[in-house]
């Protein structure tokens, strides 16, 4: 999180272009959105379990990290395709998802409606329900996204589940097996033999395509990583920061409508 997030502080200054990254976890995590009440999750079972719990910048709810592809993308909102507001830069980022699930053979729509009130109030879980811009095949949702903007700039963080891990998801949060079976997938579950690297290769040539660049492989500058050493000893690191919810003066300008390898165009 604090990589993501210090990346995305190097692109709104200008000290780099868009960066999408890739990046997967040791071991079973979770995320909980920005604006999300610890009481969603059993936090007691997670600490007893050992499972990592940290808060997101960008917004949505609980995601249980475990086998599965993570990006975040960072750019400014200066340029032609992420200025115009949250959902325009959604629409963007999620065709290029679309774009490369199309390229491995799968078919992938994105949701071109928003879910409001109780639908998303409704659960503590992302996968749970999908929303505008989320990718869905046969109605289960298979990526979910979550976005936080500044002025200057935006930060997607999107997970691309190989397999889900149903088991710990009952434990950790407050739902169903029916739920869980009927409104999620893992993308292994429809294409078994996929490998990461084809996954990748197909996201990179997506985001290529769908905004004109050419992506080249890096690694955090300097101040990158100086910058993830301050986000980890202010926030990251912290209770403060990762079990309680922000002040009311800090404005959810991000949403999911509702997640290693650098790459920079």
């Amino acid at each position: 999180m604090a990589l993501d997030e210090a990346l995305a502080v190097s692109v709104r200054s200008g000290s780099s272009p868009p960066v999408l990254r890739f990046y997967g976890w040791k071991t079973s995590s979770v995320t909980l959105g920005r604006f999300q009440k610890i009481t969603d999750i059993d936090l007691v079972f997670c600490r007893e379990q050992g499972i990592p719990v940290v808060r997101r910048p960008t917004g949505g709810r609980a995601i249980l990290h475990d086998d599965e592809l993570t990006y975040s993308f960072s750019a400014r909102t200066d340029g032609d395709y992420f200025s115009g507001g949250l959902l325009r830069s959604y629409r963007n980022i999620s065709e290029a998802c679309c774009q490369a699930l199309q390229r491995i053979g799968l078919q992938a729509d994105a949701k071109k409606q928003r879910e409001r009130g109780t639908v998303l109030a409704g659960s503590p879980l992302c996968f749970q329900s999908c929303s505008y811009g989320e990718m869905q095949v046969n109605s289960r949702k298979i990526v979910g996204a979550a976005q936080k903007r500044w002025a200057d700039g935006l930060l997607q963080q999107g997970s691309i589940p190989y397999v889900h891990n149903e088991e710990l998801m009952l434990r950790i949060c407050k739902v169903t097996r029916d739920d869980l079976q009927r409104c999620m997938a893992g993308i292994r579950e429809t294409m078994p033999e996929l490998d990461e690297v084809t996954l990748k290769n197909a996201l990179i040539a997506a985001f290529e395509d769908r905004f004109a660049v050419r992506l080249v492989s890096s690694s955090p500058s300097p101040a990158e990583i100086d910058q993830v050493q301050e986000l980890l000893e202010q926030k990251y690191l912290h209770d403060a920061w990762n079990l309680t919810l922000p002040p009311r003066l800090e404005s959810p300008l991000q949403g999911s409508a509702g997640f290693q390898t650098h790459n920079r165009s």
